[in-house]
């Protein structure tokens, strides 16, 4: 299936993002990394505008039968983009001076973002049209009567994704009849359309294979349990709201058993509160989670990550826990202190590194006392034992050295640069043994080797080739006359 209207689940630009800034503002512009495809430099542009330019006839809405007409006239669209991408529909039975008639051609990932759609329209014309339509993309207008948008959607009959972010839902309500229309949707966003949670939970009762659900930027601090659960979900995604309490979070459990990712990004989460045998039953099947800019400060916390039994995906970033640490400090930390974890913040944990970040984790430790040892420290010290100290060796090259010049019977003290050749060498050696550089010849005396002096013959070479060392000779003989 063509995925232009999908919507992008990890872009690290929007997880890593203040989460202040972003629970602040609900423009436009917050929701464009949310949905990926179709829509172009101008459409976004477009949107930054936020309507500032609209037509006069956007002004009070349009009806989604408008827009399709429109903008998918053969004037405007007059090509197929390929096999199964764009398909010429012809209604069997249309109305009685239709204006479209057969002249059509839509494509079955139908976006039609930022149009002032705020009504339906004839729904005979969406039917005949959009039979063969599977994903649609309805963000940024203006529909804010469910009645409107669940006509639309009861006449798609293979609608299977439905984008209704930032069109404005707030206070909306929602009626059971309306609902049914939605029960082939697999895959719903409801970003930043301050939709209620009850009418989340009306949705998720009626909608019987629902797999993705999108809840972005709705202002949510608390949601209330469901006592009809939904199986079939599989990725919930519900960052940029106010969910604080642990005890909020405990409710998705029985309300998605099915769950498999967790996307809680920009949620000032304070910690994880239930114990060992509550998590392991509360999400039996996660596989990933996202704490990002989560207000996650203990340890504990992240230890507890591991009983979930199925988790293999974390990302942690922007969390207090973690400000003090390095960034090399941070994933070793947390690589060793999650075991099972096989991709951390996007990067796979390879074996190799999982046990250097261990043997790190013991090092790190050494120095704790025993009361402030984590749990984890004793299982890794089982199995490497207990680790030395790694020593601490500087690879810079030496860049000056003091050794003693000797010259028939003077000798000095002298400081030399290492970067220097030998040729800059003899010229700083004038001075102290009183001869020019043409009338000396220099010898190299390594006082740790058994090797007699080594003439300093080749004026390009580099001092530091010689491997110089504080307490070394340097011994100048005159060239014989």
């Amino acid at each position: 299936m063509n995925k232009h209207a999908s919507v992008d689940q990890a872009s690290p630009d929007f997880f890593d993002r203040p989460s202040s800034a972003q629970k602040k503002k609900k423009t436009v512009s917050r929701d464009i990394g949310q949905i990926k495809g179709d829509v172009s430099s101008a459409e976004v542009e477009a949107v930054h505008r936020d309507g500032a330019m609209e037509p006069p006839e956007y002004k009070n809405g349009r009806t989604f039968v408008e827009v399709i007409s429109e903008k998918y006239s053969p004037e405007n669209f007059p090509y197929r983009r390929g096999p199964g991408m764009g398909v010429v529909v012809v209604p069997t039975v249309a109305p009685q001076g239709s204006p479209m008639k057969d002249r059509l051609n839509l494509p079955s990932v139908l976006v039609l973002n930022c149009c002032g759609i705020s009504r339906a329209g004839d729904q005979a014309e969406i039917a005949a049209f959009c039979s063969h339509v599977m994903e649609l993309d309805l963000s940024h207008n203006k529909l804010q009567d469910w009645h409107e948008i669940s006509k639309i959607v009861s006449s798609i009959p293979n609608l299977e994704f439905l984008n209704l972010s930032s069109n404005p839902l707030a206070g909306m309500t929602l009626e059971p009849r309306c609902a049914e229309a939605f029960s082939r949707v697999r895959r719903l966003v409801l970003n930043n359309t301050q939709v209620s949670w009850d009418t989340v939970l009306l949705l998720t009762r009626e909608i019987p294979e629902l797999e993705e659900l999108f809840l972005c930027l709705n202002e949510y601090s608390s949601v209330s349990a469901s006592s009809v659960a939904c199986p079939t979900l599989r990725l919930l995604h519900i960052t940029d709201n106010s969910l604080q309490d642990w005890a909020e979070v405990r409710k998705f459990g029985p309300m998605f058993p099915s769950l498999d990712t967790l996307v809680m990004a920009n949620n000032n989460l304070a910690s994880i509160q239930d114990n060992k045998d509550i998590l392991k039953r509360l999400f039996p099947n996660l596989r990933s989670i996202n704490l990002h800019n989560s207000g996650l400060n203990r340890w504990e916390d992240i230890e507890k990550l591991n009983f979930f039994p199925k988790l293999e995906e974390v990302r942690l970033q922007g969390i207090p826990l973690l400000q003090t640490y390095t960034n090399v400090e941070r994933r070793s930390l947390m690589i060793a202190q999650l075991p099972a974890i096989s991709l951390l913040n996007g990067s796979v944990v390879s074996d190799s590194e999982r046990e250097d970040a261990e043997r790190f984790f013991i090092r790190y430790h050494l120095d704790y006392p025993e009361e402030e040892l984590p749990y984890r420290y004793h299982i890794l010290v089982t199995k490497y034992g207990k680790l030395e100290p790694l020593a601490e060796i500087d690879l810079r090259p030496r860049c000056r050295a003091q050794v003693e010049v000797h010259c028939e019977e003077k000798v000095e003290q002298l400081n030399i640069r290492l970067d220097q050749t030998v040729a800059e060498l003899k010229k700083q050696l004038t001075t102290v043994v009183q001869l020019s550089a043409n009338s000396m010849r220099i010898y190299y005396i390594d006082k740790c080797s058994a090797f007699g002096p080594e003439e300093m013959k080749y004026n390009t070479r580099a001092l530091h080739s010689y491997s110089i060392q504080d307490g070394d000779e340097i011994l100048v003989v005159p060239k014989a006359k």
